[in-house]
């Protein structure tokens, strides 16, 4: 019968410890301990023996130098692991609101608007425009250019085989041939429309 393994105590020596005396001055014990060098240099260490890593521990301060803002700044930022964060579902909308909020009221100021009415989307096509990224109205020869582009960067082969990825996809295939088979017509009612 196997026997369960046993996890490592958290206090056992570095496997990779470089076999070399304690860096505390005039320890004579072997250095099996890892402590970072400071903040800056995290990647760096001091080799100590256990007695003297327990005391380094114990007086090891990260924030040690910070002013209060900096503190805050470095706790907000690991949140998000030190990467830049939106809210979901909101990625540049932002600006696409100061836009419209600064054309409505340009409009309202001067009575008249900057931007002239585009038709309205065709029920059939809307969900299609959305899974590609387009609005309406569009020309068959951006939609290929869409395509192609997502198609590129979802294709499984190019994300390891990413199920999300591949599903993503076939919703793209899908907007693609949609697109492809009813836009024509669209294009040439109101060709004959105008």
């Amino acid at each position: 019968m196997n026997q369960p393994r046993r996890k490592p105590r958290a206090y056992a020596p570095d496997p990779d410890a470089p076999h070399q005396g304690c860096d505390a001055a005039g320890c004579a014990h072997m250095g099996e301990y890892r402590a970072p060098k400071s903040r800056s240099q995290s990647r760096e260490f001091f080799w100590f023996c256990l007695e003297h890593v327990r005391q380094f521990n114990a007086s090891w301060d990260y924030y040690k130098g910070m002013s209060p803002g900096e503190i805050e700044a470095e706790l907000r930022a690991d949140t998000a692991w030190q990467r830049p964060s939106w809210p979901l579902g909101r990625l540049g909308q932002t600006a696409r609101m100061e836009n419209s909020l600064e054309e409505e009221l340009h409009a309202f100021t001067f009575g008249h608007a900057r931007t002239p009415v585009k038709p309205a989307t065709p029920p059939e096509l809307r969900d299609a425009l959305n899974v590609l990224g387009l609005t309406w109205p569009v020309a068959l020869a951006a939609v290929k250019a869409k395509y192609k582009e997502l198609a590129k960067r979802h294709h499984p082969d190019a994300n390891g085989g990413d199920k999300a990825s591949e599903e993503r996809l076939k919703l793209i295939n899908l907007a693609y041939a949609t697109l492809r088979g009813k836009l024509p017509s669209y294009q040439a009612t109101q060709a004959a429309a105008e």
